[in-house]
């Protein structure tokens, strides 16, 4: 499968998403998975391509498509053929579209079946709901409520293990710069021009950044508690999209007289911006460089013909609970919307397995981490 046929099929799909490019499958090739193609096409057949395959492919005759990510789990002679499988914002297509919704489900659960595995996962952007939940915004979407549905009477279950943020805000980038920052809180569009004043300067960065960018990361890891992975993982994403011809990604990097203080990872594909990294230290904090490295990363998605800057992650719970509430508000008063979505959800043709691996080997894990005998997670992992 070459990069340029993938991404044209998938972008002229709905909702196309960056965790579905043909890019992230190669970042997750070196960690262990094997990215596996698959598309529906309108004369009824369904296919699933390997990275080794080259055969014909017309992007307009695709009706709905997935980046399956496969992992081998055991390598023994009596569960050789086990596995799990995990379609990142996927699949694509007109979810409200019924006879190829059930068309992509039944192929989907078939192809797990024969590929022994324990599960498979997917986790659709399909829209549940906008605003706060029980506020004066609350929305509910029937499709979702429809499809949630649909996938538990087919023996889905909502998954245990979300591994991409449920919810998240959407910016519109339709309106003019100054709708935009209207639409802001105003204590945000007073620290936007703070920022300014108290001469914070924004600048690109490149590879040569990518030492310095991690640094800033794990420091902002600690003091915020959150969990990151290794430098070499952000390294392959960071440099492999960069390089990409297709989607791509840069960072925003703000300064104080010359002083890194701040910066975020912008990913860019089909007329979406994501913002998926960011990273600060403590020094000169009071300056919010943070606030003027969002309005920047909007105005540049803006120039890059992008429609919507997705600001990546809101609560799950919308109360002071939630770990993510300092920094919804922060994404809040950038003008963001909220956007609540289906969720991860898992199939599984062994339903044995599927507790065992989820239920069984977690604890003895956990047992073993208590010991000080295992050190890895027990985990898909997110972007």
């Amino acid at each position: 499968m070459e990069s340029k046929i993938w991404n044209s099929v998938i972008s002229k799909l709905p909702n196309p998403h960056f965790l579905q490019t043909y890019e992230w499958g190669q970042v997750k090739a070196k960690y262990g998975w094997t990215p596996l193609y698959a598309v529906w096409t309108s004369d009824g057949k369904f296919s699933v391509f390997n990275e080794s395959d080259h055969g014909p492919l017309n992007p307009d005759h695709c009706v709905a498509a997935a980046l399956i990510l496969k992992r081998q789990i055991l390598r023994n002679e009596f569960a050789a053929r086990l596995s799990i499988l995990y379609s990142p914002k996927g699949p694509l297509l007109d979810w409200s579209n019924e006879s190829l919704r059930n068309r992509v489900l039944n192929d989907l659960q078939d192809f797990a079946k024969k590929e022994g595995a324990i599960f498979l996962k997917m986790d659709p952007d399909i829209v549940l709901g906008t605003g706060v939940p029980q506020g004066e915004d609350d929305f509910m979407e029937n499709d979702g409520q429809v499809l949630m549905s649909e996938l538990k009477r087919r023996g889905w279950g909502y998954s245990s293990d979300q591994i991409q943020f449920k919810n998240t805000l959407l910016i519109d980038l339709g309106p003019s710069e100054e709708e935009l920052l209207a639409r802001m809180k105003q204590k945000t569009r007073y620290n936007i021009r703070l920022a300014q004043k108290k001469g914070v300067t924004l600048r690109v960065g490149n590879q040569e950044d990518f030492g310095m960018l991690y640094k800033m990361y794990a420091e902002t890891s600690v003091r915020d508690g959150f969990v990151i992975r290794d430098e070499g993982y952000y390294r392959t994403v960071w440099k492999l999209f960069m390089d990409s011809n297709g989607p791509t990604c840069e960072p925003l990097i703000a300064e104080v007289d010359g002083e890194p203080v701040a910066a975020i990872f912008v990913f860019y594909f089909a007329e979406r911006a994501y913002y998926v990294y960011g990273m600060s230290r403590n020094a000169h904090r009071e300056k919010m460089p943070t606030y003027l490295l969002q309005w920047e990363a909007m105005k540049r998605a803006r120039v890059k013909g992008c429609k919507v800057y997705d600001l990546w992650g809101a609560p799950d719970m919308f109360d002071e609970s939630d770990s993510m509430w300092g920094v919804y508000r922060f994404k809040e008063g950038l003008g963001g919307k909220v956007v609540r979505t289906l969720g991860a959800w898992d199939y599984a043709p062994n339903p044995f397995w599927y507790k065992l691996y989820s239920e069984v080997i977690p604890r003895v894990l956990d047992l073993m981490r208590t010991r000080g005998k295992a050190k890895t997670k027990h985990s898909l992992g997110g972007a």
